[in-house]
Protein backbone atom coordinates (compact mmCIF):
# COMPACT_ATOMS: atom_id res chain seq x y z
CA UNK A 1 0.00 0.00 0.00
CA UNK A 2 1.44 3.36 -0.99
CA UNK A 3 2.20 6.09 1.62
CA UNK A 4 -0.43 8.34 0.00
CA UNK A 5 -3.17 5.73 0.55
CA UNK A 6 -2.08 5.20 4.15
CA UNK A 7 -2.12 8.96 4.77
CA UNK A 8 -5.57 9.24 3.17
CA UNK A 9 -6.98 6.47 5.35
CA UNK A 10 -5.41 8.07 8.41
CA UNK A 11 -7.09 11.41 7.67
CA UNK A 12 -10.39 9.70 6.83
CA UNK A 13 -10.77 7.51 9.90
CA UNK A 14 -8.86 9.56 12.50
CA UNK A 15 -10.37 12.93 13.26
CA UNK A 16 -8.02 15.89 13.26
CA UNK A 17 -9.52 19.37 13.13
CA UNK A 18 -8.16 22.83 13.88
CA UNK A 19 -10.44 25.86 13.65
CA UNK A 20 -10.32 29.60 14.10
CA UNK A 21 -13.56 31.48 14.69
CA UNK A 22 -14.82 34.87 15.84
CA UNK A 23 -17.21 35.11 18.78
CA UNK A 24 -19.30 38.26 19.06
CA UNK A 25 -19.97 39.73 22.55
CA UNK A 26 -22.99 38.33 24.43
CA UNK A 27 -23.41 35.60 21.83
CA UNK A 28 -23.24 31.83 21.55
CA UNK A 29 -21.44 29.93 18.82
CA UNK A 30 -21.54 26.15 18.50
CA UNK A 31 -19.91 23.40 16.49
CA UNK A 32 -21.55 20.02 15.90
CA UNK A 33 -19.87 16.72 15.09
CA UNK A 34 -21.06 13.13 14.70
CA UNK A 35 -18.90 10.72 16.69
CA UNK A 36 -19.08 6.93 16.87
CA UNK A 37 -19.40 4.87 20.04
CA UNK A 38 -16.36 4.35 22.32
CA UNK A 39 -14.30 7.07 20.62
CA UNK A 40 -11.91 9.29 22.55
CA UNK A 41 -12.34 13.01 21.85
CA UNK A 42 -9.82 15.59 23.01
CA UNK A 43 -9.74 19.32 22.52
CA UNK A 44 -7.51 22.26 23.22
CA UNK A 45 -8.66 25.87 22.96
CA UNK A 46 -7.29 29.36 23.43
CA UNK A 47 -9.25 32.64 23.51
CA UNK A 48 -7.85 36.15 23.63
CA UNK A 49 -8.54 37.91 26.92
CA UNK A 50 -10.77 41.01 26.94
CA UNK A 51 -11.38 42.97 30.12
CA UNK A 52 -14.90 42.71 31.41
CA UNK A 53 -15.76 39.67 29.26
CA UNK A 54 -15.86 35.99 30.12
CA UNK A 55 -16.19 32.84 28.03
CA UNK A 56 -17.88 29.57 29.01
CA UNK A 57 -17.24 26.32 27.13
CA UNK A 58 -19.75 23.47 27.08
CA UNK A 59 -19.94 20.12 25.31
CA UNK A 60 -23.35 18.42 25.27
CA UNK A 61 -25.01 15.52 23.47
CA UNK A 62 -28.47 15.37 21.89
CA UNK A 63 -29.99 14.25 25.22
CA UNK A 64 -28.74 17.38 26.96
CA UNK A 65 -26.04 15.68 29.01
CA UNK A 66 -23.16 18.06 29.78
CA UNK A 67 -19.84 16.32 29.11
CA UNK A 68 -17.56 19.35 29.47
CA UNK A 69 -18.26 22.60 31.32
CA UNK A 70 -15.47 25.17 31.65
CA UNK A 71 -16.54 28.54 33.06
CA UNK A 72 -14.57 31.74 32.62
CA UNK A 73 -11.56 30.10 31.03
CA UNK A 74 -9.53 31.58 28.19
CA UNK A 75 -7.30 28.58 27.74
CA UNK A 76 -7.70 24.92 28.49
CA UNK A 77 -8.07 21.31 27.45
CA UNK A 78 -10.85 18.75 27.65
CA UNK A 79 -11.33 15.06 26.92
CA UNK A 80 -14.19 12.56 26.99
CA UNK A 81 -15.09 9.14 25.59
CA UNK A 82 -18.41 8.63 23.84
CA UNK A 83 -20.82 6.05 25.27
CA UNK A 84 -22.82 5.76 22.05
CA UNK A 85 -23.04 7.11 18.54
CA UNK A 86 -24.40 10.65 18.79
CA UNK A 87 -24.09 14.22 17.60
CA UNK A 88 -22.05 16.27 20.06
CA UNK A 89 -22.20 20.06 20.31
CA UNK A 90 -19.31 22.25 21.42
CA UNK A 91 -20.45 25.76 22.37
CA UNK A 92 -18.59 28.96 23.25
CA UNK A 93 -20.70 31.43 25.25
CA UNK A 94 -19.65 35.06 25.56
CA UNK A 95 -20.74 37.18 28.53
CA UNK A 96 -20.08 40.93 28.90
CA UNK A 97 -20.20 42.49 32.35
CA UNK A 98 -22.18 45.64 32.94
CA UNK A 99 -20.32 48.85 32.27
CA UNK A 100 -18.09 47.37 29.54
CA UNK A 101 -18.33 47.69 25.77
CA UNK A 102 -18.29 44.29 24.17
CA UNK A 103 -15.62 43.21 21.69
CA UNK A 104 -15.32 40.15 19.49
CA UNK A 105 -13.22 37.25 20.78
CA UNK A 106 -10.86 35.26 18.60
CA UNK A 107 -11.20 31.56 19.38
CA UNK A 108 -8.67 28.92 18.39
CA UNK A 109 -9.83 25.32 18.83
CA UNK A 110 -7.97 22.12 18.00
CA UNK A 111 -9.95 18.86 18.19
CA UNK A 112 -8.73 15.28 17.87
CA UNK A 113 -10.79 12.10 17.72
CA UNK A 114 -10.03 8.42 17.51
CA UNK A 115 -6.44 7.28 17.08
CA UNK A 116 -5.05 10.82 16.88
CA UNK A 117 -6.50 11.66 20.30
CA UNK A 118 -4.60 8.91 22.12
CA UNK A 119 -1.33 9.71 23.89
CA UNK A 120 0.89 6.92 22.61
CA UNK A 121 4.04 8.46 24.09
CA UNK A 122 2.52 8.29 27.56
CA UNK A 123 1.34 4.73 26.85
CA UNK A 124 4.85 3.76 25.79
CA UNK A 125 6.38 5.23 28.95
CA UNK A 126 3.85 3.49 31.18
CA UNK A 127 4.19 0.10 29.46
CA UNK A 128 7.91 0.49 28.72
CA UNK A 129 7.38 -0.07 24.99
CA UNK A 130 9.97 0.57 22.35
CA UNK A 131 9.32 3.21 19.65
CA UNK A 132 8.64 0.51 17.05
CA UNK A 133 6.19 -1.23 19.39
CA UNK A 134 4.42 2.08 20.00
CA UNK A 135 4.10 2.66 16.25
CA UNK A 136 2.76 -0.88 15.77
CA UNK A 137 0.21 -0.26 18.53
CA UNK A 138 -0.87 2.95 16.82
CA UNK A 139 -1.22 1.16 13.46
CA UNK A 140 -3.18 -1.63 15.16
CA UNK A 141 -5.62 0.90 16.63
CA UNK A 142 -5.85 2.64 13.27
CA UNK A 143 -6.63 -0.65 11.52
CA UNK A 144 -9.31 -1.41 14.11
CA UNK A 145 -10.89 2.03 13.62
CA UNK A 146 -10.92 1.48 9.84
CA UNK A 147 -12.61 -1.90 10.26
CA UNK A 148 -15.19 -0.37 12.60
CA UNK A 149 -15.82 2.49 10.18
CA UNK A 150 -16.38 0.10 7.28
CA UNK A 151 -18.70 -2.02 9.44
CA UNK A 152 -20.66 1.10 10.35
CA UNK A 153 -20.90 2.17 6.69
CA UNK A 154 -22.06 -1.32 5.73
CA UNK A 155 -24.72 -1.23 8.44
CA UNK A 156 -25.85 2.22 7.30
CA UNK A 157 -26.04 1.00 3.70
CA UNK A 158 -28.13 -1.99 4.81
CA UNK A 159 -30.45 0.25 6.84
CA UNK A 160 -30.87 2.63 3.90
CA UNK A 161 -31.57 -0.28 1.55
CA UNK A 162 -34.22 -1.64 3.92
CA UNK A 163 -35.76 1.82 4.18
CA UNK A 164 -35.85 2.16 0.39
CA UNK A 165 -37.43 -1.26 -0.02
CA UNK A 166 -40.03 -0.46 2.63
CA UNK A 167 -40.79 2.89 0.98
CA UNK A 168 -41.10 1.29 -2.46
CA UNK A 169 -43.47 -1.35 -1.07
CA UNK A 170 -45.65 1.30 0.57
CA UNK A 171 -45.70 3.41 -2.60
CA UNK A 172 -46.69 0.33 -4.63
CA UNK A 173 -49.61 -0.55 -2.34
CA UNK A 174 -50.68 3.10 -2.24
CA UNK A 175 -50.67 3.20 -6.04
CA UNK A 176 -52.76 0.01 -6.20
CA UNK A 177 -55.21 1.40 -3.65
CA UNK A 178 -55.46 4.70 -5.54
CA UNK A 179 -56.08 2.84 -8.81
CA UNK A 180 -58.83 0.73 -7.23
CA UNK A 181 -60.44 3.88 -5.83
CA UNK A 182 -60.36 5.54 -9.25
CA UNK A 183 -61.83 2.45 -10.95
CA UNK A 184 -64.54 2.19 -8.29
CA UNK A 185 -65.34 5.90 -8.58
CA UNK A 186 -65.50 5.70 -12.38
CA UNK A 187 -67.78 2.62 -12.21
CA UNK A 188 -70.07 4.31 -9.70
CA UNK A 189 -70.20 7.44 -11.87
CA UNK A 190 -71.16 5.43 -14.98
CA UNK A 191 -73.91 3.55 -13.09
CA UNK A 192 -75.24 6.77 -11.54
CA UNK A 193 -75.34 8.61 -14.87
CA UNK A 194 -77.00 5.63 -16.56
CA UNK A 195 -79.72 5.51 -13.91
CA UNK A 196 -80.13 9.30 -14.10
CA UNK A 197 -80.56 9.28 -17.88
CA UNK A 198 -83.03 6.38 -17.59
CA UNK A 199 -85.07 8.30 -15.02
CA UNK A 200 -85.20 11.23 -17.45
CA UNK A 201 -86.11 8.80 -20.21
CA UNK A 202 -83.19 9.97 -22.29
CA UNK A 203 -82.03 6.41 -22.82
CA UNK A 204 -83.73 3.03 -22.60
Amino acid sequence: MSPFIIFGLLMLFSGLEGLMLELQPNSRRCLKEEVHKDVLVTGEYEINEIQGQTIDIQVTDTKGHVLVNHEDKNKGKFAFTTDEYDVFELCFISKVQQGYHGQAHEVSIFIKTGVEAKNYEGLGDASQLKPLEIELKRLEDLSESIVQAFAYMRQREEDMRNTNESTNSRVFYLSVFSMLCLVGLATWQVIYLRQYFKSKKLIE
